[in-house]
């Protein structure tokens, strides 16, 4: 369940913030907000979309929903993930450019008329990239594994610089506003409507408050996501596997008939022949294992399970 994207939008800036308990965060993070949006010197509106938040998140929401007609506020039903509360905010905006960021202060709000300056030059999207991560070391290597595959998923080496905090053209939703599945990633979706992207260096300040809800695990879990759900990567890579074994197969077959027609005696031993079944066991399970993949997203899709349904919308603009 998704309300329709407007048909065209007017002059102005949307920004889309994902929120996942930050309670705590929420009226400072509209207070940083408001000066810079209204420095903009046009329309602006912020669209808050509680994602499923276990804390007060979705009544600090309507609090600051009734002290600021500019602010929007959506309660999903549950916790889809940070892609699809993007989508669905991406989707009721009402304004030409949007930008999307964290709850959590990582990303200045100040921040913002740099990648809008930079939209100016003719682009489509244009990324913030931390100048310096205030990440540990395990999730700087889950993210970079994250980002390798979504440079094979977008074909684009900006995918290399992609984050949270981005500056686009309101109608690239335009290209997928009908998708539907329950795995999404918007970078991945934006190409789907243009190839002009870019990055651009900005601050990156320590959490306001809390810890990072994406751990390793959930990091390296996001990346098999999209190596299956937007790639034709690891079909290709079983393919590949596939004729790798193959040719090795060949040369086994060589080497057991030459050494039998040079020295008169076949192979010997068990060990051999259990290392030569268990390595094509492994690799035919693994391609196995990889359409199985490719199938249960086949299967979702046929089930029609929603990208995201909404519980409840707070809004004082009409």
């Amino acid at each position: 369940m998704h309300a329709a994207a407007p048909t065209d939008e007017s002059p102005g800036l949307s920004v889309i913030v994902p929120v996942y308990n930050s309670e705590s965060i929420l009226t400072n993070l509209v207070a940083r907000l408001e000066p810079v949006l209204r420095s903009s010197g046009g329309d602006f509106e912020l669209i808050l979309i509680n994602d499923g938040s276990r804390d007060g998140s979705w009544a600090v929401v309507r609090q600051l929903v009734e002290q600021h007609a500019w602010v929007r506020g959506i309660d999903l039903m549950r916790n889809y993930g940070q892609h699809n509360a993007l989508l669905c905010g991406l989707r009721a905006a009402r304004f030409s450019t949007a930008v999307t960021m964290d709850d959590d202060l990582q990303n200045p709000p100040e921040e913002i008329a740099k990648l809008l300056a930079k939209l100016d030059e003719g682009l489509d999207v244009v990324y913030g990239t931390p100048q310096q991560r205030q990440h540990g070391l395990l999730r700087a290597f889950a993210s970079t594994i994250t980002k390798i595959v979504l440079q094979n998923a977008m074909g684009a080496e900006t995918a290399r610089n992609i984050s949270a905090f981005r500056a686009f053209r309101t109608r690239l939703r335009n290209a997928f506003i009908d998708y539907r599945s329950p795995y999404v990633n918007l970078d991945v979706l934006l190409t789907w409507s243009t190839t002009r992207f870019t990055a651009i260096p900005v601050r990156h300040d320590p959490r306001a408050a809390g810890v990072s809800n994406y751990t390793l695990a959930r990091l390296l879990l996001h990346a098999l996501n999209m190596m299956t759900g937007f790639s034709t990567w690891p079909l290709r890579l079983a393919s590949m596997a596939g004729f790798a074994f193959t040719l090795f197969g060949i040369g086994v077959l060589v080497y057991v008939v030459g050494r039998y027609m040079i020295h008169g005696t076949p192979v010997q031993g068990f060990p051999f022949l259990a290392s030569i079944i268990a390595i094509f066991s492994g690799a035919q399970l693994f391609a196995l294992g990889v359409i199985g993949e490719y199938l249960a997203r086949i299967h979702l899709r046929g089930m029609e399970r929603p990208t995201y349904a909404v519980r409840g919308i707070a809004s004082r603009m009409l």
